[in-house]
């Protein structure tokens, strides 16, 4: 069904509207096809990291990445949380065009149709092998769910990847395993696992009735299940060969990366690699414990800034890194405390993970979903500062451009290419971008205005405290003069708020494929 969908369009179909392409420049693009490695971090803020400004913390890898290729300032991923974000990324279409895309139970099925074409399934068409190690978070298995206990069908190798080595959801939930290949590795079969949301299963000890068991103890919501001394959300049993142990989960997943870029050296292809840090619950590995001076939340960060160094040295080793395509960036904005008491507050001395903006994951305000995005691409990206308006939803699209890959509008249907921009060619503005919080309510951002729609969702998220951004009247803010979102001036401009809410309501009624 996929490979109908794409070769029965017509040569050379693109959607452009939204970012321009020259004729001239796209034809000055390099003509090989690059290797892609796509590192997606979870929870990272737009100022965690040195190259965007933080003096606390050193992020010396990442900085080289930057200082290499091209660093946005005015990305954005489409959502606030990260299920979501990581749909609209292999989908290229709004994960709130499409029920039971919020953040996904740990036992979840599978949430993206396999009769979508993927981004996967758009590099396999051209040639690459694909591979998605790390964070999937996206369901596994038929609406039911998975079987843990025998071949996980479906799984992204039902959606264009080759390879796959997962942490099914995220490390604060369960089942604390690792899956390869549609298997979860080392289960003993004589240990069957069982998972549930909404009872216990087995007698493994929980948080809420064994607090002396726990190394790492919940503030909120994180009080079932321990696993490695630490409580998740959701029950398990059974599996225990199986579990992982959470302060090697970066040396396991990014050995996996690094294992896949060097069998595949010599072929383009393919990498999502998602990570685990810097989400809760963050137990770094001895190597960066109390190395950064701002407790665990900045261990990990030193943490992740390793394992993009580790990527980089990898494709350095091999003599592909010129033709490599490499993407850092995050799902969505940070958060501090998420669910388990590891003093991430107390120990800022002074570090602000949302930089100048207001707001953090689960927010409609901009540090929501303004996140870091880094691109190096030697052979074609020269260093650049990019100021252009971004949104990671035209990933898909600019991906296919280089590719020759023809895309019609059931195709990736919110995706435009904007590979110029991506290469810090051009410095045009998307059109506009959309954003969505934990809510589903939208914010849209057009030129310097931005407008979030009116919502009687609650203005706090309910664990965190954390500003949604709901209110139950329009907002509009002037982020050139306003940044940090504390005017509402909305009153004052009437129809600046009617034209960015006719924009909303015109994309709310577009039709699109599953």
């Amino acid at each position: 069904m996929k490979d109908q969908l794409l070769s029965g369009l017509l040569p050379g179909i693109i959607l452009f509207t939204g970012c321009s392409l020259q004729k001239k420049e796209a034809e000055n693009l390099q003509t090989s096809r690059p290797n892609v490695i796509y590192i997606y971090a979870d929870d990272l803020g737009i100022g965690d990291l040195s190259c965007y400004g933080a003096t606390k913390i050193s992020t010396p890898n990442i900085d080289k990445l930057a200082g290499q290729g091209v660093q946005f300032t005015n990305a954005y991923a489409s959502s606030a949380t990260s299920t979501p974000s990581r749909f609209c990324l292999l989908t290229g279409k709004y994960p709130w065009r499409q029920e039971n895309t919020g953040i996904a139970r740990g036992n979840a099925g599978m949430i993206i149709d396999t009769t979508c074409v993927t981004m996967a399934d758009v590099f396999k068409r051209a040639g690459y092998s694909t591979g998605v190690v790390g964070k999937w978070h996206l369901g596994l298995g038929g609406p039911q769910g998975p079987d843990w206990n025998h071949e996980i069908s479906p799984s992204p190798m039902d959606l264009g990847f080759d390879y796959e080595f997962l942490i099914p959801a995220t490390v604060d939930r369960v089942p604390c395993v690792y899956v390869e290949n549609k298997h979860v590795v080392n289960l003993d079969p004589n240990d069957p696992i069982q998972v549930n949301y909404d009872k216990k299963v087995g007698n493994w000890p929980t948080g809420k009735d064994n607090p002396e068991l726990l190394k790492v103890h919940p503030s909120q919501g994180h009080e079932n299940t321990i696993i490695n001394g630490i409580s998740r959300i959701g029950y398990m049993t059974g599996g225990k060969s199986a579990l992982w142990t959470d302060e090697d989960i970066a040396d396991v997943i990014t050995n996996k990366a690094k294992d896949y870029i060097i069998k595949n050296k010599n072929n383009p292809f393919f990498l999502y690699f998602g990570t685990q840090d810097i989400h809760v619950p963050r137990v770094p590995n001895k190597r960066f414990a109390g190395k950064s001076g701002l407790g665990v939340r900045g261990d990990v960060i030193l943490q992740l800034d390793w394992t993009v160094g580790q990527i980089m040295q990898t494709l350095d080793s091999l003599g592909i890194a010129q033709n490599t395509l490499l993407i850092f960036t995050s799902d969505n904005g940070p958060v501090i405390d998420d669910g388990y008491k590891d003093q991430a507050f107390e120990k800022l001395n002074g570090h602000t993970p949302m930089g100048i903006y207001r707001g953090g994951k689960y927010s409609a305000y901009e540090a929501g979903t303004r996140v870091p995005f880094i691109l190096r691409w030697p052979a074609c990206a020269k260093p650049a500062k990019q100021q252009a308006l971004f949104s990671q939803v035209d990933v898909f699209a600019s991906f296919a451009h280089i590719l020759k890959q023809p895309l019609g509008k059931n195709i990736a249907p919110d995706s435009r290419n904007c590979l110029p921009t991506m290469l810090g060619k051009h410095n045009d503005n998307r059109d506009y971008i959309i954003e969505q919080n934990l809510n589903n309510t939208l914010a849209i951002v057009k030129g310097n205005w931005k407008y979030i729609e009116p919502s009687s969702a609650s203005r706090l998220e309910k664990y965190t405290g954390m500003e949604l951004g709901n209110e139950k009247t329009p907002q509009l803010y002037n982020l050139d003069s306003d940044p940090c979102e504390k005017e509402n001036v909305a009153q004052r401009h009437p129809g600046i708020v009617k034209e960015l809410a006719a924009i909303l309501l015109r994309e709310k009624n577009k039709r699109t494929n599953k």
